[in-house]
């Protein structure tokens, strides 16, 4: 009777091997699976492995630790009930009323170069801010070195060879300018337009101006005059002519007529006088120049503030 239950024990373990078998052995995904621990959710801003970092509020103002996170969820109210913006390492300060309305870009081109005149920032008016923006009388400043600048006044339309009159600088809504540290090429802040990539010609400019002048041949038949048609020579020279080229030696063997157009119209001032009424003339960019000698930012760990002539922040980045 013992043998039967032996042989009986034997044949069902080898009954349940053979399933085991046929259904995929030590291959089988079951095989290698196991209970796991479910890792551990967020903690308030951080992760399982990291634990969150918190912003400190002082006064109307946020100031956050190197390294921290953005501090999104905490913020201190501006004059114009807005969240206070977050400095890494840095304080706000006293909101303007123009927080939201004017902006920087975020980024100093150039910083810290030997030249102040490739150093440069970007600032934007919001396109529904609702009325122009006079920036004369603001203040760039660095808040970790103290240095700091006052917008000047420029000429919205210079004219070359003269001293031209300054104004306060007004950007329209949708509009930006740039802001060099360096001096300007042609001794005043401006307003770039139709005509201004002539000056580049003569002088240097960083970043380069556009070049969208009229074109040459276009300007050719509609000011050349009564005939034009027939002064072949002139027409195919002007056709080698680029956009906002001067033509400083018009050639001799040119008619008086081709000479006298080339010397009238293909340069700034004669772009200006001819251009000046046009619906496209002005441009959307305002080029100020700060007059500095010596750069303004640093190359790294710095923080950017733009200040009203109140001396409120209206902006506010660091890097």
């Amino acid at each position: 009777m013992e043998m039967h239950d032996a042989w009986f024990f034997i044949g069902v373990f080898v009954f349940i091997f053979l399933i085991w078998i046929s259904t995929g052995g030590p291959l089988h995904p079951v095989a290698f699976t196991g209970p796991r621990l479910a890792l551990p959710g967020v903690l308030g801003g951080g992760t399982y492995l990291q634990l969150p970092r918190a912003p400190f509020s002082v006064g109307d103002s946020v100031v956050v630790l190197s390294g921290s996170s953005n501090g999104s969820n905490v913020t201190g109210n501006n004059a114009n009930n807005q969240p206070t913006p977050i400095i890494t390492g840095g304080v706000f300060g006293q909101p303007s009323v123009y927080r939201g309305i004017v902006r920087m870009n975020r980024y100093v081109s150039g910083a810290g170069s030997s030249d102040p005149k490739n150093e440069y920032i970007e600032l934007y008016v919001a396109q529904d801010a609702g009325a122009p923006v006079n920036v004369s009388g603001w203040t760039l400043a660095s808040d970790v070195t103290g240095s700091a600048i006052t917008i000047p006044k420029g000429t919205e339309v210079p004219i070359s060879g003269i001293v031209n009159a300054s104004q306060d600088i007004v950007i329209t809504p949708g509009k930006r300018a740039i802001l060099v540290s360096g001096s300007s090429p042609i001794g005043a802040s401006f307003r770039e337009n139709k005509c201004i990539g002539y000056f580049s010609t003569f002088q240097q400019f960083y970043p380069p101006l556009p070049q969208n002048c009229p074109v040459p041949s276009d300007e050719l038949s509609n000011y050349y005059g009564v005939g034009y048609i027939r002064d072949s020579s002139c027409i195919e020279y002007v056709n080698k002519i680029s956009r906002c080229q001067v033509a400083l030696s018009p050639p001799v063997t040119a008619s008086n007529a081709c000479q006298n157009f080339m010397i009238q119209y293909l340069n700034y001032n004669g772009c200006v006088t001819a251009h000046k009424n046009d619906s496209n003339f002005k441009g959307d960019v305002w080029r100020i120049y700060l007059g500095r000698t010596t750069p303004l930012w640093r190359t790294k760990y710095e923080i950017v503030k733009l200040l009203d002539s109140s001396g409120k922040t209206v902006d506010a980045f660091s890097y």
